[in-house]
C-alpha cells in the first residue's frame, strides 16, 4: 500500500470546511495494487480506521463525496471504482457490478478493521449490493442511493447517455459545465466547477478530457441498465435483483425526489426486497453533491458516533 504525495487535488477542502462550519480532517490518497496488475486508488478521511466505505456512481469519482464527507466528520473511505479517478482502467471495459465488486472487497480487506457501512450512488449502489451478496463478512449495512436494477431507462439514464454523448474531449472546462448544469447534474455553479475540475485533465495539446473510461463507453454502460423483456431480462437487471435478494446485512433505498427512481421503481424494490428502509432526499441524481447535508445525517444515524 502507498501513500500519494500529491495533495493538489485537496485545494477546494478547507473552504468546503469553512462553509459548513466544520474542521478540517485529515486526508490522503491511498492506492492498492491489485493481482492483474492494475492499481485502485482511494481517499482515506479521518485517522482511525474506517467504518463507512463510499462508491460513487458512473463517471464520477471519489471527491463526488467530499461535502458529505466533511458534514458527517467520520473516518471513511471513499473509493474511485475501476476506470474512475485515479484507479486504473480495465482493458476488458467490464464495469458491472460483480466485477467492481471484488476490487472493492480488496480495499476493504486492505485498508479497513472491520465490517463497512456501504454506501453507493448510482452505479455504486448496485456494486454494493453486489459486494454485500458476495462478502456478507465485509458489509455491516447498505445504503444504496437513486437506483434500482429495474430502472427506466427513458428517464434519468436517457439523460447520462445524452451527457456523455459526442465528443469525449472539449475546449475548456466551461463547456462541461455548462452542459452538467443544463442536465441537471451537480448543484451551484462553483460546486458544478470542482466536480468538473476534479474529474478532468488537460491534454498536452490544450484539450480537455474526462479521467473516467466511462466517457468513452457511455452508451454499451448505460445499455446494461435497460431491463430488457420479461422473457430476455439484461444482465444487469437480472443480476441486480440476484444480488440485491441475498444481501443479508439491513438495507436502505435512498430515492431523490429529483433523481431517476420513481415511485414504482422504489416500490418494485420494496416489494421484491421487503426489509428495505426507503428514505426519500430532495436532491437531484447526486444526492451526495446536492443534499449532502441531509445525506450526511442518514449516514451518521446508521454508525456509531465518533468522529474525525
Amino acid at each position: 500500500m502507498e501513500v500519494a504525495i500529491d495533495n493538489s487535488e485537496f485545494s477546494y477542502l478547507p473552504a468546503q470546511a469553512e462553509a459548513l462550519g466544520v474542521p478540517l480532517p485529515r486526508v490522503e490518497r491511498l492506492t492498492l495494487p491489485l493481482a492483474d496488475g492494475r492499481t485502485l486508488s482511494a481517499l482515506r478521511f479521518g485517522s482511525e480506521a474506517p467504518r463507512v466505505t463510499l462508491l460513487h456512481g458512473a463517471g464520477l469519482n471519489a471527491h463526488t463525496w467530499d461535502t458529505t464527507t466533511l458534514a458527517l466528520q467520520q473516518p471513511l473511505l471513499a473509493i474511485d471504482l475501476a476506470g474512475h479517478g485515479d484507479s486504473s482502467w480495465r482493458d476488458d471495459v467490464d464495469y458491472t457490478p460483480r466485477t467492481l465488486a471484488r476490487d472493492v472487497a480488496a480495499a476493504i480487506e486492505a485498508w479497513t478493521t472491520q465490517p463497512q457501512l456501504v454506501v453507493g450512488q448510482s452505479l455504486g449502489g448496485l456494486t454494493g449490493a453486489a459486494l454485500a451478496a458476495s462478502r456478507p463478512d465485509l458489509v455491516s449495512e447498505v445504503i444504496i442511493i437513486d437506483i434500482t436494477p429495474g430502472i427506466d431507462v427513458t428517464a434519468g439514464p436517457a439523460a447520462l447517455r445524452e451527457f456523455y454523448a459526442g465528443p469525449t474531449d472539449f475546449a475548456s472546462r466551461d463547456e462541461l459545465v455548462d452542459k452538467a448544469i443544463s442536465l441537471g447534474f451537480g448543484g451551484t455553479r462553483p460546486e458544478t466547477e470542482r466536480g468538473v475540475f476534479l474529474n478532468t485533465r488537460v491534454r498536452a495539446d490544450g484539450r480537455v478530457e474526462w479521467k473516467h473510461h466511462f466517457a468513452h463507453l457511455a452508451a454499451q454502460a448505460l445499455a446494461a441498465h435497460d431491463p430488457g423483456s420479461a422473457t430476455a431480462p439484461s444482465v444487469l437487471h437480472e443480476t441486480g435483483w440476484d444480488d440485491l435478494a441475498a444481501v443479508t446485512a439491513p438495507i436502505t433505498l435512498v430515492r431523490a425526489a429529483r433523481g431517476f427512481v420513481s415511485e414504482e421503481d422504489a416500490a418494485e424494490l420494496q416489494l421484491r426486497v421487503p426489509t428495505a428502509h426507503l428514505v426519500v432526499l430532495d436532491a437531484t441524481h447526486n444526492v451526495q453533491e446536492t443534499a449532502p447535508v441531509a445525506l450526511a445525517g442518514l449516514i451518521e444515524s446508521a454508525t456509531p458516533a465518533r468522529r474525525i
